[in-house]
């Protein structure tokens, strides 16, 4: 029972009808990834890697970070269970989520390899689940255990806060559900989540009595929908309906919200903003209601959104979501690369969003948004050791960015574990008999009675072999012809290549063909058992250039082959630093296979300029990797976009009174005397990093922010081993719109250093305290030596604040 059909628990429904009016109404079905078996050299050891390294590892932070205790606790409030734990453990409402998003990898895993004592474990973690869940089905822990703790989440009451975070765990533990059901064919997690699902169906939705209100953090549209079609009940379409459908009407008085993705009803949307994950999950259950019963009037609306994304707001990497704050978008354009925050589960709904939109119009464009995300954002996401992880992946770094065994806002690594077994299912589709290849990658599949074999080592190599070993029937063969051998690699205005493509070709039977340069060459002939065909793909070295809107790219490009897209790594070049380097545009760019390198990858090797601090330039050699390996050996300097002029070159720095510093962020006034149970100091970054901004709002590299501090007092400061003769500061403030809370220059502030006692004084004689932006704040003040310095800032009533470089002279 192992072996039943299951790609259908990834997405909502067996079949997708077609809203795109110019094709036919024949639905295109995902084919089921337990019908595909890989045998290639790059998807499946990371497959492998993650069953064998990534669940156990995942389960076991739960097991350390007191996930399954709370379910325990829950359990003993329910009177089912006596147990040691005294506590409800960790900080978000959301925690549960994450036992349920392995318990959906780890069934996966055991479509493809059964493993007994696995099978085992998630029986014993699933009771252990259904002992935690109310009588009335009612599942969220800390709410059971009463943890007023996290009121400030759910607050004293189930449903009473939009942004609880109840709904989002209904969400995990259903889809969670279904995948356990899918596989193994047992009901004793599918009965939990229905019983969870009709409580969600009759506390939400118009009728009297009922909460009128959104999901607040989406995800119960999609799981949703996914009950609805294992189970056939239509209560449960009709409650995914409901969510989409109050999204941004704030029935119940609410206030709109961006981040919640309910700022707007989505048939008036024209632009993807807020929460990037929240609308990943969101547009996905919008797609899947769309489909399941043919609404095309949120289907245009879903274009229209994804055309915003996809021409103003796609990081080349597949990624979305440009800002920290909020976890979300930012303006038009705003692609920054060295604080973009591409969140792993961002780049992960990005790629459910745009598969349901391929699977409603059978459009190759949403496939080159999935294959650019899948080989970049989503697999930098997780080491090649497969039990570190990235919760934001930035196209840049000098060194602050490592991967974490855990955290705790845990999201990420979870979703990470079942979405990586999902790989093969997102390679074929089926219309009808007409079959799509839309990823290449070696392996076998069956289709109805036909088997298909591919024999590539793609991404590496261009060459693709497709065999027919079995059945026969006259059908199409469509096959997706990438966006990397086009003139944009998004098929837009957002990036263009500055070369153009050479041509591929293709063959059947060793008969050339000679298709016209549509998104798919369509093959449509009498198949039989024997036939062959043969693509072959340039793989040649492309850069690209961002459209001029992109500030942080102008006067730079990135490397691609294939889908793959390169980075500058700091362990890869002689002096181990990037950002001092420029590779001209006419500059040659070889490709070889490194076999001991990153478990094996392409690297692309060439000369490069190198800018020295005296401004002198001479020769060096560079070496490229793919951008998903990048941190596996280290913290070090890493760039996608590199300069292609002189101009973009930044040489080396030489260390400054500031760079030297250690920063802390502190919390309250200055106090000498305080207390033992005053805060502890905070680690902080971003003010002395030696970048120069070129305005108040250039966010474009690390500062130092007060996240949801508003008209509060803050302070911030450096620290030296050695005393430092300092008598000035320059001080660059933030001001900065935000849709969920904006930054302004402080109401004033304050500096102090601490004397050689311990103490903290005012420096004296000093210029006045100005609070300018888009400038340096410039004061001098009577020499001190001093081991620290601070800055106490009061913000502005109802605004927030921070500092994008301080100086010290």
């Amino acid at each position: 029972m192992f072996r039943r059909s299951l790609f259908t628990i990834l997405l909502v429904g067996v079949e997708f009808i077609s809203i795109d009016a110019q094709q036919t109404m024949t639905p295109i079905q995902e084919v089921s990834f337990t019908q595909v078996h890989l045998e290639d050299d790059f998807w499946l050891p990371r497959i492998e890697v993650n069953r064998k390294v990534s669940i156990p590892s995942a389960f076991r932070e739960c097991e350390k970070n007191g996930r399954f205790d709370n379910f325990a606790l829950a359990a003993q409030y329910n009177g089912r269970l006596t147990t040691t734990v005294k506590e409800h453990q960790g900080d978000f409402s959301f925690d549960d989520t994450d036992p349920y998003k392995i318990i959906e990898g780890a069934s996966y895993s055991l479509a493809v390899h059964y493993d007994p004592q696995l099978d085992h474990y998630l029986d014993s973690v699933i009771s252990l689940i259904a002992l935690a869940q109310e009588d009335d089905g009612y599942l969220t822990t800390c709410v059971t255990n009463k943890c007023y703790r996290l009121s400030g989440w759910w607050g004293h009451s189930k449903w009473e806060k939009i942004n609880s975070h109840e709904l989002y765990n209904s969400g995990h533990l259903i889809e969670s559900a279904v995948a356990h059901y899918r596989v193994t064919g047992k009901k004793n997690f599918l009965n939990v989540a229905i019983k969870n699902a009709d409580l969600v169906c009759k506390t939400f939705g118009p009728g009297d009595g009922q909460i009128h209100r959104p999901g607040g953090h989406p995800i119960i549209e999609m799981a949703l929908c996914k009950l609805y079609k294992v189970t056939g009940n239509k209560k449960y379409l009709e409650g995914a309906k409901y969510f989409v459908e109050e999204t941004g009407r704030c029935t119940d008085g609410h206030k709109p919200s961006m981040y919640s993705q309910d700022h707007m009803p989505i048939l008036q949307q024209q632009e993807i903003v807020g929460h990037a994950v929240r609308a990943g999950y969101l547009y996905s259950g919008v797609a899947d209601v769309a489909a399941l019963t043919g609404d095309k009037a949120y289907f245009n609306a879903l274009e229209r959104i994804w055309e915003n994304m996809s021409v103003k707001k796609l990081f080349i990497t597949g990624g979305i979501g440009s800002r920290a704050q909020g976890e979300g978008f930012g303006p038009n354009y705003e692609l920054n690369n060295h604080t973009a925050y591409c969140e792993t589960c961002a780049a992960i709904a990005n790629v459910y969003w745009n598969y349901r939109m391929f699977l409603a119009t059978g459009q190759s464009k949403y496939i080159d948004v999935c294959e650019r995300a899948l080989y970049n954002n989503v697999l930098s996401g997780v080491s090649l050791s497969g039990d570190k992880f990235f919760y934001d992946n930035p196209l840049e770094s000098d060194g602050e960015h490592e991967r974490q065994k855990w955290f705790g806002c845990a999201c990420c690594p979870g979703n990470i574990t079942r979405f990586v077994a999902s790989i093969p299912g997102y390679i074929y589709a089926q219309q009808g008999k007409d079959i799509y290849v839309n990823l290449y990658v070696q392996g076998k599949t069956k289709i109805g009675n036909v088997e298909l074999e591919q024999i590539t080592n793609y991404p590496w190599d261009g060459k693709i072999i497709l065999k027919v070993n079995k059945g026969s029937g006259k059908f199409a063969i469509k096959l997706r012809l990438l966006s990397w051998l086009k003139s944009s690699p998004t098929s837009n205005s957002l990036y263009t290549y500055k070369d153009k493509a050479k041509a591929y070709s293709v063959s059947v039977n060793g008969q050339a063909l000679y298709p016209e340069n549509h998104d798919y060459v369509t093959i449509n002939r009498r198949w039989k058992k024997g036939d062959v065909i043969e693509l072959n793909l340039p793989m040649e070295v492309r850069r690209i250039m961002a459209n001029d809107n992109v500030e942080d790219d102008r006067e730079r490009m990135a490397l691609e082959r294939g889908p793959i897209v390169y980075c500058l790594e700091g362990n890869d070049q002689a002096d181990g630093k990037v950002f001092n380097k420029y590779i001209l545009d006419s500059a040659a760019i070889t490709s070889r296979f490194e076999n001991n390198l990153l478990n094996g990858v392409v690297v692309l090797e060439g000369t490069a300029k190198e800018l020295q601090q005296d401004g002198e330039i001479k020769d060096v050699m560079f070496r490229a990797i793919p951008y998903s390996t990048w941190n596996n050996r280290g913290p070090q300097q890493m760039e996608v976009w590199i300069a292609n002029t002189p101009i973009s070159a930044v040489a080396t720095p030489l260390p400054s009174i500031a760079s030297i510093a250690q920063t802390f962020a502190n919390r309250g006034p200055i106090q000498n005397d305080a207390p033992e149970s005053a805060p502890v100091d905070s680690w902080a970054g971003g003010t002395n990093n030696q970048w120069e901004p070129k305005r108040s709002s250039d966010i474009s590299k690390p500062y130092h922010y007060w996240w949801l501090k508003y008209g509060t007092q803050e302070a911030i400061s450096y620290c030296w081993k050695q005393p430092q003769m300092v008598s000035n500061v320059q001080v660059y403030w933030l001001d900065l719109d935000h849709y969920d809370g904006s930054f302004r220059v402080p109401e004033s502030w304050t500096l102090y250093y601490e004397t050689a006692d311990g103490n903290w004084m005012e420096v004296e004689d000093h210029e006045p305290y100005t609070v300018r932006k888009d400038c340096y704040n410039s004061i001098s003040f009577r020499p001190v030596k001093t081991k620290a310095l601070k800055i106490v800032v009061k913000l502005q009533k109802g605004q927030s604040g921070g500092i994008l470089e301080w100086k010290v002279n």
